[in-house]
């Protein structure tokens, strides 16, 4: 299964990164803990739930707190890439964490993956899955689920995104927990530049890579040919940890195909940092939310600028009189919050499937939540 997760991983950055106009966190590559298949605990009892988002029906896990009760419940909303929930029983450890302490959790897979109808697109916008968030919330108080009367979120690196959108739609849902959340642009050049440092590249290399990727994507979104792209983007094309990630030049057909996707949805370009904005007035967003924050990050995320999320939080959620924002960092720990020596995307990628958290992760989680649903 992790193989076939990794192989997934880097197939997608192919698809996305080397056209990169469209990082669309397929770049954020990550993996939620896998699960411990375990038998569940008495504390918790899991039942196969579907509902339905735009004529699909999807299907998921709702858990329960053994004695029937719940004082809140919990949405998990996943990061990038396919999903197999069901089959697999994934965030098992966290679910049974919720359950232990009273709180029911709600988790599904998306379009086309495990049972869920409908067809899996690699590119789902935010902005859809943010509707399947919003609609998970009505089936669950539809149904009178426990706990259904204070749902919250809980995210991982793309959710950053999905969950203020989510929350902005339905301002009855009570709070957030946000795992390596990211900021409004996309974070491919992050993820190049910081696992270039660590291979110990000079700045010059670096800035020289960086702008070749730069021009790649400026001849992406602006029509420019496929020679043209091959020309500008030479040694950026040439260098090892862009092939790890690759794995070989983009073709014609699929350069064409981004081209084509970029003149259909077209995104603005920061002017400083060269970076797709993935979502306009986002710091608007993120300020006008009026709930408690939870935001947790790992010190070697070396996915998406976890210094420049953590700002961007406490400068608009932080400044809200109305939220409450609580930030805990973890000095050893990488993007999954796995602990980590590097935390390079290479090393991430071998680790995927291990259950070693960085300590305290879970129970800094489970304590805030504790003082939330006592308010």
């Amino acid at each position: 299964m992790v193989n076939n997760i990794k192989n997934y991983i880097l197939r997608s950055i192919f698809i996305v990164g080397m056209g990169c106009l469209a990082s669309l966190s397929g770049c954020q590559a990550h993996e939620e803990p896998q699960a411990n298949v375990s038998k569940a605990p008495d504390v918790m009892v899991t039942e196969t739930r579907t509902f339905e988002v735009d004529g699909n029906r999807l299907s998921g896990l709702l858990d329960k707190p053994g004695n029937g009760d719940a004082h809140a419940l919990i949405i998990i909303v996943h990061g990038y890439g396919q999903t197999n929930v069901v089959d697999e029983n994934w965030y098992y450890d966290l679910r049974s964490r919720f359950a232990s302490m009273g709180v029911a959790s709600f988790v599904w897979d998306k379009p086309g993956n495990g049972a869920s109808e409908g067809v899996f697109d690699p590119n789902q916008s935010v902005a859809s899955s943010a509707s399947e968030v919003v609609s998970a919330a009505a089936y669950l108080r539809q149904e009178r689920v426990p706990g259904s009367d204070r749902i919250g979120l809980w995210g991982i690196s793309r959710a950053g995104w999905i969950a203020p959108l989510a929350l902005a739609q339905d301002p009855t849902l009570a709070f957030w927990i946000s795992v390596s959340g990211v900021d409004a642009n996309e974070s491919f050049g992050y993820l190049l530049k910081s696992n270039w440092q660590l291979k110990g590249y000079d700045a010059q290399t670096i800035d020289r890579l960086l702008g070749e990727w730069r021009r790649g994507t400026e001849l992406t979104a602006k029509g420019g040919s496929y020679a043209d792209y091959l020309a500008a983007t030479e040694n950026f094309r040439r260098d090892p940890f862009v092939q790890y990630l690759s794995g070989d030049t983009i073709s014609k057909d699929a350069f064409e195909t981004l081209q084509t996707g970029a003149a259909e949805e077209p995104q603005r370009i920061d002017p400083e940092t060269g970076l797709a904005i993935y979502i306009e007035g986002f710091d608007s967003l993120l300020a006008s939310l009026d709930i408690p924050v939870l935001a947790l990050f790992g010190e070697k995320d070396m996915s998406v600028d976890w210094q420049s999320t953590k700002k961007l939080y406490e400068d608009t959620i932080g400044q809200n009189p109305n939220a409450v924002l609580t930030i805990k960092t973890f000095p050893n720990a990488n993007h999954n919050i796995h602990l980590s020596e590097t935390g390079g995307f290479e090393e991430m990628i071998d680790m995927l499937g291990s259950h070693e958290m960085a300590q305290t992760y879970y129970s800094t989680m489970l304590e805030w939540l504790e003082g939330v649903i006592q308010e």
